[in-house]
């Protein structure tokens, strides 16, 4: 039976007002070299842990919804365009119902065209892309949304936070003023776990969703082994904890890193304590949430902000639905509203994460969760005080200081508007 008529038929099932839920895990792990995306450009050697895509649905009898988490550093824009194009011509699904998040680690394959970092790093992007391993990736996660579609079965939702001392600021501060990557321990870092727990209504785990702000750099430039870096490392030891897929969501890590940073190779760093410093508050907070006591309402929504493209810099050609004749960046902004407790909101940034705990500050939700790294990647957007500091991030961002302040205005009126 075709996919789309498939769907269809799975639709007319729906009972209007019954939360239903279902989980999926595909390995996308390569059977051949890649160049591995963060730092400088090298080719992976083999294979030290493998690449998943997680995949939730959710569907409250009136809004169906796709999240999904890929192992994998960061993608286009025009890529999630091209793949939502081919979702929508194979299942009839629209892009509006699918997120689609990156874990940020930085020992897993280029995905796609460069997109915008060649705007900042064009040296490093002087081989072709891996075009099949692209259109696999592609194939394996329609598939999976599919099948995730056809798992669907009544559910509860369980949403709660805890904290994990696993990350650290890591723009470093000289005596001079100067700033550089580092570890900071004095600046400010989002130490906040959002949790979202599905269950199936005998009490078993569907998934879990964790949402943590920490750069997937915990091994370096030298480290040629495919690996999902400690957010990987983490989402499997939980997963054999809780006998679900775990999906990590990456959060404002912009200015974020994880403790130990940028290692050579899994011999010089213990990546495992990463497991008892994340993976074991997280084992230990879902077990504690309570189901929602409410059915489950879903609201899904979406801003386009618009903000100055930095004077100078060369707008790849493949973007060009990102930003207006006035040179204007088009920054999607996504939103889900759970019920009215929880606000979701979702950009292709690595946002600073004052911005995202300014944004939780205002928020009239009882929990406020920001997904970086979804939908594509549009660079840094730092704090507009950052830009005179100077460091790595201002320098390669798309943005103006005037950002910030944009950004804030359209995510807060559209989490403060009715439901």
């Amino acid at each position: 039976m075709p996919w789309r008529i498939l769907l269809a038929v799975l639709v007319q099932w729906a009972v209007w007002g019954e939360f239903r839920a279902a989980a999926v895990k595909v390995d996308i792990t390569p059977d051949r070299p890649q160049w591995l995306l963060g730092y400088a450009a090298r080719q992976s050697t083999g294979v030290h842990d493998p690449l998943f895509h997680k995949i939730v649905a959710l569907d409250d009898g009136r809004t169906q919804f796709f999240l999904v988490s890929t192992d994998i550093a960061l993608f286009s824009p025009a890529f999630y365009d091209e793949f939502c194009a081919e979702l929508k011509q194979q299942t009839g699904i629209e892009r509006s119902n699918v997120w689609w998040s990156a874990t940020h680690t930085h020992s897993a394959p280029e995905l796609g065209p460069p997109g915008l970092a060649r705007a900042f790093l064009a040296g490093r992007y002087e081989h072709e892309p891996d075009w099949e391993y692209a259109r696999e990736v592609k194939r394996k996660l329609i598939a999976g949304i599919v099948e995730a579609h056809s798992k669907l079965a009544p559910a509860r939702l369980s949403v709660g936070v805890t904290t994990s001392n696993a990350n650290i600021n890591r723009r470093a501060r000289d005596v001079d003023g100067r700033i550089s990557l580092g570890l900071n321990p004095d600046g400010p870092v989002d130490r906040q776990v959002g949790l979202i727990r599905l269950d199936r209504l005998d009490g078993s785990p569907i998934a879990l969703i964790a949402n943590y702000a920490m750069h997937g750099t915990v091994l370096g430039g030298k480290n040629q082994l495919i690996s999902g870096d400690a957010p990987g490392i983490v989402a499997a030891y939980v997963e054999q904890k809780l006998g679900a897929p775990m999906l990590f969501l990456n959060g404002a890590t912009g200015d974020i890193a994880p403790i130990y940073s940028v290692y050579d190779d899994f011999k010089r760093v213990r990546i495992t304590e990463f497991n008892v410093l994340l993976g074991d508050r997280i084992v230990q907070a879902s077990r504690a949430l309570a189901p929602a006591a409410s059915p489950v309402n879903l609201k899904a929504g979406e801003v386009i902000v618009e903000t100055p493209l930095r004077a100078g810099l060369q707008w790849p050609e493949e973007l060009a639905a990102y930003l207006t004749p006035e040179s204007q960046v088009r920054l999607p902004v996504r939103f889900l509203r759970i019920n009215a407790e929880t606000e979701v909101w979702a950009a292709p940034l690595e946002l600073f994460c004052e911005i995202a705990m300014d944004v939780r500050r205002q928020s009239p939700a009882a929990n406020t969760f920001y997904f970086g790294y979804t939908n594509g990647w549009l660079g840094y957007l730092p704090t507009g005080k950052a830009f005179p500091e100077g460091g790595y991030e201002t320098t390669v961002t798309p943005f103006t200081p005037e950002a910030e302040a944009a950004l804030k205005t359209a995510v807060l009126s559209w989490m403060r508007s009715k439901p």
